[in-house]
């Protein structure tokens, strides 16, 4: 392992390291510009310039593109490297806009950092600055190529790492532009990382265009909840308003990057359609009166027809604590049923899926970038988990081969990656037992079981794509209480009334039912039915976990409280203009906290905190760290 000295600090680094990482592991951070962790390397932007003393090489080098080795001495400070960054910083700066107090990425632009860092505090040029045309790019990126300093990491991530042909380079020299051929839509499921990604403001979120800087947002880490993947986010609110989302770095799921579904997917927080309030008989009312009388009707209801005509039901998008707390619940009330799954060929499915998974089995998304075999069986991983199509990407870069296996399989999610892919018809014409680690990705289904199951003796590690973010959880609480789902319980027969939880009942199950009561933040056909309905906070607006399809659970935190939005409310949804200690529309509650009062109110035993028992150790679990497997 070469020793070297950075700034007077001795360090040893693994070979092949180059001096930019070798400093930043030593806490030297030196400026920069196209390098990227995840992309490497390109050498471009010239602002990475150290100084080497002693060594097999001397003088100015680019650390970003100088590997360690034996002996080195390298400064950071020496009056050469300073100059050499201070003389690129100004000449990055000579076509610049100078458009800071309008940019969005003003507070997080690296090119605004350094200028400042190198002390430039004068504009010496006088002469007429090179302009380009914008281009229009989509709902949800803006384009301002005026900023751009010719980094590449754009290209780089959106050519190289993702796969996209519709966004690259042209020009020359002076005149380098980088955008489409024509304007329009990026065609890239994965084209929101590029304000990410971009050092200065080229691409900005729209979604929060004009609408704070980075020090006015409430932000904390988080979990996507669009798909049971579990990527680590970084939601930004402001004013009680979900303004954007931005992609929070997990090595061990999802690395850097971020999907444009659990970037830009409608989520609700905002809405106005939005149930904000308990209502008793479809009228407003407090939480007072809303809890007593579903704890009346729960209690007549018994009396009326037992507690095994009651069923209680949790979900896969309902957080651990909500879902533990169902079955707690219902396990006080003795009722008739427990369910965590509304269909019963999914809850079958889904429980199978999980019960084949194991510490040794279950891979990760960042796991599957090492695969040497990779088979995609009858799902489009552009619905059903993107991030695990752009881990299927790197696989191929790597040298792993992809199969697409059945029909229903379609190839336009290779091409939206552009996949080298080889289509089969079933599992069995694949030699699983010729790689080395070979995947297996499916969506859970009764259909192929054994056939998957043959592949997975075989030596290959399976991969599904669950239904929810919190799918594994319901699908091993399913197993661990012999839960049932709703249609196979209301198909017994002996079901008369429901208490459901952020679970998404079809109206078909309802025919039949007496009591009703629906706690959840989406509007539904179910809620308009519920004689008693409750409004649960998002997961933005609660502590909680999650955990994802490989079984590792994540802890999210809260991001902001809940409430009406202040900008692009209806007036006539304006609340009374009167002094009040909550916010308008701050009446939604975490479920759990909504199934342990009215837990209590039956008579149950208060709870204060809502992960304990075998669940215990999740409580101080890191929500910034990459999360724990509980296999």
């Amino acid at each position: 392992m070469p020793k070297l000295i950075i700034d007077t600090i001795e360090i040893d680094a693994p070979a092949g390291t180059l001096i930019l990482e070798a400093a930043r592991s030593a806490g030297i951070m030196i400026p920069h510009f196209c390098y990227h962790p995840a992309l490497g390397n390109a050498g471009a932007c010239r602002v990475c310039a150290v100084k080497i003393l002693e060594g097999p090489i001397k003088g100015i080098q680019m650390s970003c593109m100088t590997p360690v080795q034996e002996g080195m001495v390298v400064s950071t400070t020496d009056d050469d490297a300073v100059a050499m960054r201070r003389h690129v910083i100004e000449w990055l700066m000579i076509n610049h806009p100078h458009d800071c107090p309008v940019c969005d990425e003003g507070g997080e632009c690296l090119l605004q950092d350094y200028t400042i860092a190198a002390g430039h505090g004068i504009r010496r040029y006088q002469g007429k600055k090179r302009t380009h045309t914008n281009q229009y790019l989509g709902e949800h990126i803006q384009h301002e190529m005026n900023r751009c300093i010719q980094c590449y990491r754009c290209v780089r991530f959106y050519q190289d790492f993702a796969g996209g042909t519709d966004l690259g380079v042209m020009g020359r020299a002076a005149m380098v532009y980088y955008g489409r051929f024509c304007e329009g839509k990026l065609e890239s499921p994965f084209s929101g990382n590029l304000p990410d990604l971009c050092p200065t403001g080229v691409y900005t979120d729209k979604s929060a265009r004009f609408r704070a800087r980075y020090w006015d947002y409430d932000m904390a880490p988080s979990v996507c909840p669009h798909c049971s993947l579990g990527c680590a986010t970084i939601p930004a609110a402001r004013y009680r308003e979900l303004l954007k989302i931005m992609a929070r770095r997990n090595d061990a799921v999802n690395g850097w990057f971020l999907c444009d579904k659990g970037r830009f997917a409608e989520h609700g927080v905002n809405s106005p359609e939005r149930p904000r309030t308990p209502l008793l008989d479809g009228r407003e009312t407090s939480w007072e009166e809303a809890l007593a009388a579903l704890a009346a009707r729960i209690g007549e209801f018994r009396e009326v027809h037992g507690s095994g005509a009651l069923a209680v039901v949790g979900s896969a998008r309902l957080a651990l604590e909500g879902n533990l707390h169902a079955a707690l619940f219902a396990e006080f009330l003795a009722a008739g049923a427990l369910c965590y799954f509304v269909d019963q060929e999914e809850a079958a499915a889904t429980t199978a899926a999980v019960s084949l998974l194991t510490r040794d089995t279950a891979v990760s998304t960042a796991e599957v970038e090492h695969a040497d075999c990779i088979a995609i069986i009858q799902c489009d991983l552009r619905e059903e988990g993107p991030m695990m199509l752009l881990a299927v990407r790197q696989a191929q870069r790597r040298g792993a081969e992809i199969f697409l296996v059945g029909a229903d399989c379609p190839q336009e999610q290779a091409e939206s990656v552009s996949l080298a892919t080889t289509r089969v018809p079933s599992l069995a014409d694949i030699s699983i037992a010729g790689y080395t680690n070979p995947v297996v990705i499916c969506a859970p289904s009764s259909s192929g079981t054994e056939e998957f199951a043959e592949a997975v003796r075989s030596g290959a590690k399976p991969v599904f794509l669950l239904s929810g973010p919190n799918a594994f959880a319901a699908a091993l609480l399913t197993r661990e209480h012999r839960a049932v789902s709703l249609a196979e319980a209301i198909g017994s027969g002996k079901i008369r009334g429901i208490v459901a939880f952020e679970a998404d009942i079809p109206e078909e199950l309802l025919s039949g039912i007496s009591l009703l009561a629906i706690a959840d933040r989406f509007p539904s056909e179910a809620m308009k039915k519920s004689a008693v309905f409750l409004p649960t906070t998002a997961w933005v607006e609660m502590d909680g976990t999650f955990i994802n399809n490989e079984g590792r659970a994540q802890r999210f935190r809260k991001v902001m409280n809940p409430g009406l939005p202040i900008k692009g409310l209806d007036p006539a949804l304006h609340p009374p203009r009167v002094h009040r200690k909550d916010a308008p529309g701050g009446e939604p509650r975490p479920a759990w906290r909504i199934i342990a009062e009215l837990a209590e109110r039956l008579g149950a035993e208060r709870v204060a905190e809502p992960l304990s028992g075998r669940w215990e150790f999740l409580r101080n679990l890191d929500p910034e760290g990459e999360g724990q497997r509980i296999l």
